[in-house]
């Protein structure tokens, strides 16, 4: 019972963020993901690379609206993103004949290095699933996926992150850098 019992959780729900903090969150996300998507669009979109992935979605829910958290801050955001990266096109290299093995290894690997490394960024778990199933133009790209668009549209989200975070002048971005 005792186990069951800790899913019950143990502490209440967190207030409600202000007003402000939501439109600054938005503003962020809306220009980050909008500069790393015009990227894409407009410059990559007639070649064979690729600038945008599902998982910067997820970066920006961090690096715009939880600015404070360990997970969201650079060295998190652009070495859970590479790292990820890396062990996601390993994995499919290894392990792409069998999808479900590829997939489970790329995430948990994933996961154990960013933990190790002290890099840990939940959607860099999505990158490196994102490296085994993310079909042919994904995996024409090899290991170049690791510097775009994993490693450039992480630091371009960076970049959006640094100023967009340090306009108001209640919210202060990054908490750490190493």
């Amino acid at each position: 019972m005792a186990y069951f019992g800790k899913m019950k959780g143990h502490t209440q729900s967190p207030p409600r963020v202000s007003w402000t903090e939501i439109l600054w969150s938005w503003i962020g996300s809306f220009i980050g993901i909008a500069a790393v998507g015009l990227i894409h669009f407009t410059l990559l979109d007639h070649t064979s690379l690729i600038m945008i992935i599902g998982s910067f979605g997820a970066s920006a829910v961090l690096v715009y609206g939880a600015i404070r958290s360990p997970l969201a801050q650079p060295r998190n955001l652009i070495g859970g993103h590479m790292l990820s990266a890396v062990i996601g096109v390993a994995a499919f290299q290894f392990a792409g004949g069998i999808p479900w093995l590829a997939a489970a290894l790329a995430v948990s690997i994933a996961i154990a290095l960013m933990h190790l490394t002290k890099t840990l960024h939940p959607p860099g778990g999505a990158t490196a699933l994102i490296a085994v199933i993310g079909g042919d133009s994904v995996h024409q790209l090899g290991y170049l996926y690791v510097l775009m668009p994993a490693g450039l549209g992480a630091l371009v989200m960076l970049v959006i992150a640094l100023l967009v975070n340090n306009l108001e002048p209640k919210r202060r971005y990054p908490e750490f850098w190493i």
